[in-house]
């Protein structure tokens, strides 16, 4: 299987947002049988990524927030020209691209048909 982390159009990441997440990781832990462990950042910090394998296929955004939900992460060829296609073709911006040190490059777009989803171009991809 190819990795989705550097195929263009694949699923390659899952992240909880919500208002407290260390319950909602103990409420999936127990639910779905995840293993979450916490994987050091660059900047010190540590995130709680959710382990399927030998590897990370998501995880649980450390900060609280006050609308909760999941985000799919898309990989693609390039951000910025898949983020202006998007706003090309009706849909609308909601965070626009932004790097993210030892992560990659990322933008969020909701479709005109109400949905959101984030766009990634992961470092590893970056020439």
């Amino acid at each position: 299987m190819d990795n989705p982390m550097q195929t263009h159009g694949a699923a390659s990441w899952i992240q909880h947002s919500g208002k407290d997440p260390a319950a909602a990781r103990k409420f999936y832990e127990s639910v779905v049988g995840w293993h979450v462990a916490d994987m050091p950042m660059k900047d010190g910090s540590s995130y709680a990524g959710i382990m399927v394998g030998e590897g990370p296929i998501g995880g649980f955004m450390p900060h609280p927030v006050p609308e909760g939900g999941w985000t799919i992460y898309i990989t693609v060829d390039d951000v910025d020209a898949r983020y202006q296609s998007a706003l090309d073709n009706g849909g609308e911006s909601v965070e626009g691209p932004a790097d993210f040190p030892g992560v990659g490059r990322m933008a969020t777009i909701r479709d005109p048909f109400g949905a959101s989803i984030a766009l990634i171009t992961y470092e590893s991809m970056q020439g």
